[in-house]
């Protein structure tokens, strides 16, 4: 079997203690778990003499062999060697990874165990083919546990390789069973970044049914892992998109683009300084008829509709009417677009009244949307906001399907916020998994990204939209995780003013042509799957 050809989906590590087998013959539980599915062994024992070590790797390997699975040897190179079997996984206090290799061959499966990110790297850096990365959890297989991980601890290690671009296959391991494979998956990473598979042991090797468990677990991990099911996988930018991101940005520093804000009251002075922030110069009017001057001015329209009176709605197409006379960008908000029948209402009349460039919203804004829009067809979900909540019952076939239906429908481009966002012009469609938890403990947030992406599509609009959108996503989102970093940042009342110096020294490092902060970007494209 070839390298490049491993699935590392389900990997399974043997365990020979007497109380997992039961009296049980260790090949017949690997062989019942390879009919259920299993996609790679690794025979660990610490205690056998090396003459019973071989004798049972030959028979695994004879096993393996019928399914078409690489069989690895647990630290010892010797018992691989004699053995003949496809490689070896090397610990932190095993055999070097630099002679296992010259010892096995540049063809061998060489696997190694990481805990920190200095590790993995190190590990990438010799040649290694794939990351054992944990424990995750605390578990009995492994005494000598030094470092306890858990989802986070493994998804800080994959975004740190992500961000230096290293790719390298990668499984996590430790304490992971039914309950919670599912969920180790989407917090270590989901779809955002190289993590290819689970390392299970005692779940499957202390089964009194090894096959119907290996099966049930490919049947959890379909959903959720990236490898094999999920729509795309996480990519770094190319140094293309590198500069036309940062062109972007450098537009708006250099042009000061006018950020027209219909917004309410309690978000417009964060609307004003976030503008500034990143380059605008903002303007706070709910006044449609001071519309037709400013749209004169070369800049873009926010109409977020978070307050809905007659009059406010009198002002929101006005502006709108003027802006799109103007052939300048308008960007709305739908702010509790599914709170009410009256916001249902409005949504309608300001979508049937003018042209909308950018329509941006939490899934439960964007799908009331989607459904309030659509003659026929809606989602599979019906979703009632309390008022601006954010809350997510769509998968991401669901939420791919609305962005990209929402924008082939209005030939614009749709952004729906979550902790991964979504983004479409109806041709393309991307999902960025930046940002930071405590932009969802301030208000606001939402209302001011939609300020930051109307500097930028009133700067560029000339260019590619949904680009010029991706742009604006990925400097509000990153300049959020280096705020959240920051020793002076201690919860969400900290963070917001941490939050516009980041964003004003992004914006002025991109327009140096310094884009080495973009190595975060956590972006799929997506549109393959539409």
């Amino acid at each position: 079997m070839k390298k490049q050809d491993v699935d590392y989906t389900l990997y399974l590590v043997t365990d020979s203690r007497p109380e997992i087998l039961r009296g049980r013959n260790i090949c017949d539980v690997v062989e019942a778990a390879l009919k259920g599915g299993v996609t790679c062994v690794q025979f660990r024992d610490k205690t056998s003499d090396t003459g019973e070590l071989i004798r049972i790797a030959r028979e695994l390997h004879g096993i393996t062999r019928r399914y078409n699975v690489p069989l690895l040897i647990n630290d010892r190179v010797d018992v691989a060697l004699a053995v003949g079997c496809e490689g070896c996984h090397v610990g932190q206090d095993d055999i070097k990874l630099e002679d296992a290799r010259r010892l096995l061959g540049p063809d061998a499966i060489i696997g190694v165990s990481a805990s920190t990110l200095e590790q993995a790297v190190e590990a990438y850096k010799g040649g290694a083919d794939y990351l054992g990365i944990g424990a995750v959890y605390a578990t009995p297989t492994k005494t000598n546990t030094k470092n306890i991980l858990g989802p986070e601890g493994v998804r800080r290690v994959l975004k740190g390789l992500a961000g230096l671009r290293y790719s390298i296959p990668s499984v996590c391991i430790g304490g992971i069973n039914t309950t919670n494979a599912q969920s180790v998956i989407t917090e270590s990473g989901g779809a955002n970044f190289w993590l290819n598979g689970i390392a299970v042991v005692s779940v499957i090797m202390g089964a009194d049914d090894p096959e119907q468990v290996a099966n049930g677990l490919l049947e959890l991990l379909g959903p959720v892992l990236p490898s094999k099911h999920a729509t795309g996988a996480m990519k770094t930018l190319s140094t293309e998109s590198d500069l036309r991101i940062s062109n972007a940005i450098k537009a708006v520093h250099d042009t000061t683009p006018l950020s027209h804000n219909m917004t309410n009251l309690v978000v417009q002075n964060f609307a004003a300084n976030v503008a500034l922030a990143v380059g605008a110069s903002p303007i706070m009017s709910n006044n449609g008829e001071e519309a037709a001057d400013l749209a004169k001015l070369g800049g873009a329209l926010v109409l977020n509709m978070g307050t809905v009176t007659p009059d406010s709605m009198r002002n929101y197409l006005a502006a709108l009417e003027a802006y799109n006379g103007a052939e300048r960008p308008v960007v709305f908000d739908p702010v509790g677009a599914g709170a009410t029948s009256v916001r249902r209402s409005a949504l309608k009349t300001i979508l049937d009244h003018g042209y909308i460039t950018v329509i941006k919203g939490n899934e439960g804004e964007i799908t009331t949307v989607y459904n309030e829009t659509s003659k026929s067809e809606t989602t599979s979900q019906s979703v009632q906001q309390r008022g601006v909540d954010s809350t997510s019952v769509l998968s991401e076939e669901e939420k791919i399907r609305v962005v990209a239906g929402l924008a082939t429908r209005f030939q614009n481009v749709v952004v729906m916020t979550g902790k991964t966002d979504y983004v479409s012009d109806g041709k393309s469609t991307y999902a960025i998994g930046n940002g930071h938890e405590y932009l969802g403990m301030v208000t606001g947030t939402g209302c001011v990204l939609g300020t930051t992406i109307s500097a930028m599509v009133a700067a560029n609009t000339k260019g590619d939209t949904v680009h010029t959108v991706i742009a604006g996503l990925l400097l509000f989102e990153i300049a959020a995780e280096v705020a959240a970093e920051r020793p002076d940042v201690q919860g969400p009342g900290t963070f917001v003013p941490a939050f516009i110096d980041e964003l004003a020294r992004l914006r002025k490092l991109a327009a140096k042509g310094d884009s080495g902060w973009l190595e975060r970007a956590e972006i799929r494209d997506l549109s393959k799957h539409e």
